[in-house]
């Protein structure tokens, strides 16, 4: 995908950009969505494992040099066990700010400072680097949609995008490749599974790791809905 040092909870924030009207998508459970990517993210990593449903550090001293990522991790080390789909809403926020910081440090997002009722100063974040993200959501579009077989699509990008289809960003739905799913809803089921399959595809807890974020993704959609 363009852009691979991007993590994986900053492409899916930025996959959920219209940039069309340069507006954000799905805010209402954006945040869940950027938690259940950085949590994918560190197990991918090897710095979470699953034990008996439960996110557990394998490392107290290990990082990433990610901001966003150490972020969470600490978070998870400090707190009592719980499991993945609770780490997919619990304090959730804390990570879609930091991911918006990062990209804004980074130049992908502008900051924009205003007032709220004319008093209050509030932060509000404007899309910079609209070519970036119309090429990630291209390729993502791409792996969802089309007739790529799945097995030649890298983990990390199946992840990225059976989380995004989990989440229903309506940004990933105008594909045109003539093998085309989208317009097939059990098509489209089916390699979504498939996807969530390859995201976890280097170790059996891995896989159940994917499974979790999406179903979690999944119950915060109907919740919010």
């Amino acid at each position: 995908m363009p852009n691979g040092p991007l993590s994986l909870p900053a492409r899916l924030y930025l996959l959920a950009w219209d940039t069309t009207r340069t507006e954000l998508t799905g805010e209402s459970r954006l945040h869940h969505l950027v938690r259940a990517g950085a949590l994918t993210e560190l197990a991918q990593r090897g710095l979470l494992t699953d034990e008996d449903g439960i996110a557990t550090p394998v490392d107290p001293d290990a990082r990433t040099g990610d901001l966003v990522l150490d972020g969470l991790l600490e978070l998870v080390e400090e707190s009592r066990p719980r499991t993945w789909q609770t780490w997919v809403t619990l304090r959730a926020r804390v990570t879609l700010d930091a991911v918006r910081a990062q990209l804004a440090a980074d130049g992908c997002l502008r900051v924009v400072k205003r007032r709220a009722l004319g008093v209050f100063p509030t932060v509000e974040y404007e899309l910079e680097r609209v070519s970036l993200v119309d090429a990630l959501q291209e390729e993502a579009r791409r792996i969802l949609e089309g007739s790529l077989p799945v097995a030649q699509v890298p983990e990390r990008d199946a992840a990225l995008v059976a989380l995004a289809a989990s989440a229903v960003l309506r940004t990933l739905s105008t594909g045109t490749d003539p093998g085309a799913t989208g317009k097939d809803p059990d098509r489209r089921t089916e390699r979504i599974e498939a996807l969530t399959e390859r995201g976890g595809a280097a170790a059996p807890a891995l896989r159940k790791v994917v499974q979790e974020m999406r179903t979690a993704l999944l119950m915060a959609a109907a919740a919010v809905t």
